[in-house]
């Protein structure tokens, strides 16, 4: 899914909740990572980029909307959606005033939960069409058709800019070579045996890791490759 490169960090200190929550938003097809408090969260957001928070306002340690308070100093700037058991009107009023976007009552339906996520990643322009898409040192433009490694331009085919797209579309996803095949080659798929399916990778990863540093590519015996 297109979704699988917007991730979303979710703080909840209710386990089964946290639990919930994940499990919806990755049946979405979203990239959700979880956090029991916020510790920790801060230096995620340091090597990770985020399109959105859910966070609770009860928290271990540091209060929700404190944390985000504290964000917003920091120069963060990440969409928040507040999750409360409490439904007065001064949490609301503190909550939009540390920088929330939004606000959820518990307890509150999967639906609900799908819905405001979404109506808020299309305010933030997360889910427009994505012209770039990025992972690691990856960066994908999709309009130009060109890749850049660590910033640095590097030359694919079409067919490994094809190839490399399905990839960056299903990271950490098993991918079946038929997959590959009627996902990269078509209607000539037919014609492209596994071996030449393996070859294309090997050339593809000569490309984008020559040093093998990132280890992007993964076989899975039986199967195909996972990307991660």
């Amino acid at each position: 899914m297109e979704n699988r490169n917007i991730e979303i960090v979710v703080i909840e200190d209710e386990e089964d909740i946290l639990e919930l929550i994940e499990y919806h938003l990755s049946k979405e097809g979203y990239t959700v990572t979880g956090f029991l408090s916020t510790e920790n969260v801060e230096q995620f957001l340091e090597e990770e980029n985020p399109s959105l928070i859910l966070t609770d306002r009860n928290l271990p340690g540091m209060e929700g909307s404190e944390f985000i308070t504290y964000l917003r100093e920091m120069g963060y700037d990440i969409p928040v959606i507040f999750l409360t058991a409490q439904d007065k009107e001064s949490e609301l009023e503190e909550g939009f005033a540390a920088g929330g976007d939004d606000y959820m009552y518990k307890p509150f339906s999967p639906k609900e939960l799908t819905l405001r996520v979404k109506a808020l990643l299309k305010r933030s322009g997360a889910l427009q069409k994505q012209e770039r898409i990025k992972y690691k040192q990856l960066t994908m433009d999709l309009v130009k058709k060109v890749l850049t490694v660590d910033g640095e331009r590097v030359s694919l085919t079409n067919l490994e800019f094809k190839l490399l797209h399905t990839f960056m579309k299903h990271i950490d996803h098993a991918l079946t070579r038929n997959f590959l095949r009627d996902e990269v080659w078509g209607t000539e798929g037919d014609g492209v045996n596994d071996n030449a399916v393996n070859v294309a990778i090997n050339r593809l990863k000569n490309k984008i890791d020559p040093k093998n540093e990132q280890n992007y590519f993964h076989p899975v015996w039986g199967v195909g490759y996972n990307f991660k």
